[in-house]
């Protein structure tokens, strides 16, 4: 029996740039949702979805109709969205990612379903693997193995425009754009020039090491997460932040972070605290926007956006802030 359901694959990644134009490139809308390579196999019902530290997440969007969607069995890459207003929700995305029960997971599945964006095939029965090919060759079998349903979009892209394209994303309320070479392979967990990403806000992926307790409406949860980034094998602290929670997310993550806490930090700098801080072990990652970085590497005026469960530690590195 072929692996093709079974293999693990890490999603092909992308560098970040400034909006340009090419004849050599497509440019996509960046959904910036969660991103997901969906194994789906036609013949026998059978579906997986797998998110970028090789989770199985198929449980969580049952509504997901990938078997309407596809004519053959293949494997997807894409990004699952909620979508408010025809615009991607983080706050509506995050409500689906932390929820572990079935019966609420059913519910959630009616109020706040999700779309599937799918932008490459990587595997089709007819054709098997074609990471290999380029790029607007997979996109062709894309289309031809897919028919559009409610659930299931085949990410559309235009050519060479893409300042302009960019400009309008951003009017548009969204966050950015993708631009991808025509003639480029899928290449797994690889971080290539060949895919860059355009995005209107600074953002960086954070390690959560700490949390300072919090004050007045806050006394029972936290009132400021402590951040870190690894250069090597070293934690190095970038700051804290305090802003973008809301009330829900106060109460589950203080008791998540309460579970974790550990008596050392794994920060070996020395830092004063105006309140008192528990330090937890680094194991959740969030994405985190700010203006800028000072002088000594802190993050200046950053606001919490979401937890990244797709993300791992190891990929929250210093270089992110270069």
């Amino acid at each position: 029996m072929s692996d093709w359901f079974t293999r693990k694959i890490l999603p092909m990644l992308a560098v970040k740039g400034k909006p340009f134009s090419s004849e050599d490139f497509i440019y996509e809308i960046k959904w910036d949702g969660s991103r997901c390579i969906a194994f789906v196999d036609v013949k026998q019902k059978r579906l997986r979805l797998q998110n970028r530290r090789l989770f199985d997440i198929t449980y969580r969007y049952p509504e997901l109709d990938f078997f309407d969607f596809l004519s053959e069995n293949a494997v997807l890459d894409g990004e699952i969205v909620a979508l408010e207003n025809g615009k991607p929700s983080f706050p509506l995305l995050q409500k689906r990612e932390h929820v572990e029960s079935r019966a609420k997971i059913s519910i959630l599945a009616k109020t706040i379903p999700v779309v599937y964006f799918a932008f490459d095939v990587l595997y089709t029965e007819s054709n098997g693997w074609i990471m290999d090919l380029p790029l607007l060759e997979r996109k062709k079998i894309l289309e031809e193995v897919s028919s559009e349903t409610n659930r299931i979009i085949v990410s559309e892209y235009i050519e060479r425009a893409g300042e302009e394209f960019y400009r309008k994303a951003i009017e548009l309320g969204l966050e950015g754009i993708m631009a991808k070479r025509k003639d480029s392979r899928y290449l797994p967990g690889k971080r290539s020039p060949a895919w860059i990403k355009m995005k209107k806000r600074n953002t960086i992926d954070c390690i959560i090491v700490g949390y300072l307790e919090g004050e007045g409406e806050r006394q029972k949860a936290f009132g400021s997460l402590v951040l870190a980034l690894k250069d090597g094998n070293r934690y190095v602290h970038v700051g804290q932040v305090g802003t973008g929670f809301d009330s829900d997310f106060l109460r589950w993550f203080s008791e998540k972070l309460r579970e974790i806490e550990i008596g050392k930090p794994v920060i070996e700098e020395e830092i004063e605290f105006k309140r008192r801080v528990h330090w937890v072990k680094p194991v959740y990652v969030c994405e985190v926007e700010f203006l800028e970085t000072t002088a000594d590497g802190k993050l200046r005026a950053p606001v919490f956006i979401r937890l990244r469960d797709d993300k791992s530690v190891d990929e929250c590195t210093v270089d992110q802030l270069a």
